[in-house]
């Protein structure tokens, strides 16, 4: 039986689950995760402030796992990082 990827992001890599499926690396959409409603953690606080600052915006300080993960993907897109 294969393992999943082990991929690594700022954005809570404890809740980005992989399938089960050899092959795939198909993420969990954020909105699914278990722990998506807990605070963010303090890589993603800290990786969004940055993001933040390039894209000359500001970020709730309260947002959720699943909404800060959101939040860097739409940043990474307007900032051309991460990608």
């Amino acid at each position: 039986m294969s393992q999943p990827d082990q991929q690594s992001r700022a954005t809570g890599s404890e809740d980005i689950k992989q399938e089960q499926s050899p092959g795939s690396n198909t993420q969990k959409d954020p909105d699914a995760w278990v722990t998506g409603d807990e605070p963010a953690t303090g890589a993603q606080r800290s990786y969004l402030q940055t993001l933040a600052e390039e894209a000359h915006e500001q970020v709730p300080d309260d947002l959720s796992k699943a909404d800060a993960s959101k939040k860097i993907d739409e940043l990474q897109e307007r900032t051309g990082r991460g990608r």
